[in-house]
């Protein structure tokens, strides 16, 4: 199993060529293609109603605006890209979300900031968003980090659908780990066990042990965090939204968390 097609989300800010040389990165371990992605909206994208001169000259000086934001961010892209063979670029006056998502259909892996910078409204992605409605696996970048090795790997588990899905999708990073901890969080519910997808990675040829944390009043994001961080692990796999997101918002959850405050890259799946 291998990632054979890496897209990176890209936008004007010095978080996204970090996160194009990560992904680039990954590029080269996995032979895989490289494809930079930005979409923004037009800023005047209700013209007053009426065929104007005036709101006819707003909407072309807006759309040159944003062909100019993607021109830039097209030669940042390339830039961080390097000197790469197999990279493609894709853009679109178009609202962001919903054209990152019809063009993973090309892509194995999405890579996304973890949170959008101020000034960078109109090319934003919420990560939140997008691993709800992609169906793929999303590797969310914390700011400032600019390369992967994913050689130690936490898998935080519960037995959800979701952390089942999650496993499954990072398998091609998995496989590669020369270390892989699977750490079962209990936050007074009891920690699931873990004995079953240690086994199932094991038949798989990773290497895998499993660790229990417990939450001691803390929130289960912050010792699921603790825990990877104690096994020096530099990428975090986990279910996403597996109680639900209107619950998380409402009531603060995992999957928050990590997409709000992670220090490591998380690969998340819904």
């Amino acid at each position: 199993m291998t990632f054979a097609s890496i897209m990176v989300a890209m936008d004007l800010t010095t978080e996204a060529r970090d996160r194009v040389r990560l992904a680039g990165h990954l590029a080269d371990e996995f032979r895989a293609r490289l494809i930079g992605v930005a979409a923004e909206t037009p800023a005047y994208a209700v013209p007053p109603v009426g065929p104007t001169p005036a709101s006819a000259y707003a909407l072309t000086a807006s759309n040159e605006t944003v062909l100019n934001d993607l021109r830039q961010a097209h030669a940042a892209f390339e830039e961080a890209a390097g000197n790469r063979s197999r990279v493609e670029w894709r853009s679109n006056i178009e609202l962001p979300l919903p054209f990152l998502v019809a063009q993973a259909a090309a892509a194995d892996l999405v890579v996304v900031g973890r949170k959008t910078e101020p000034g960078t409204m109109l090319f934003s992605v919420d990560p939140g968003d997008l691993v709800m409605r992609l169906g793929q696996p999303v590797l969310v970048v914390p700011p400032e980090v600019d390369h992967l090795d994913a050689k130690r790997v936490a898998v935080g588990w519960k037995d959800t659908r979701e952390a089942r899905r999650a496993v499954w999708d990072a398998l091609p990073f998995l496989k590669r780990a020369s270390q892989v901890v699977v750490i079962s969080v209990d936050d007074g519910d009891g920690a699931a066990d873990p004995q079953d997808i240690v086994g199932l990675l094991q038949v798989h040829d990773v290497y895998a042990t499993s660790v229990r944390k417990d939450a001691c009043g803390s929130a289960a994001s912050e010792a699921l965090v603790d825990a990877a961080s104690e096994q020096a692990a530099d990428l975090l796999v986990a279910g996403a939204y597996g109680h639900g997101r209107l619950r998380e918002w409402a009531f603060g959850g995992v999957t928050r968390d990590l997409l709000a405050y992670a220090p490591i890259c998380c690969l998340m799946s819904h």
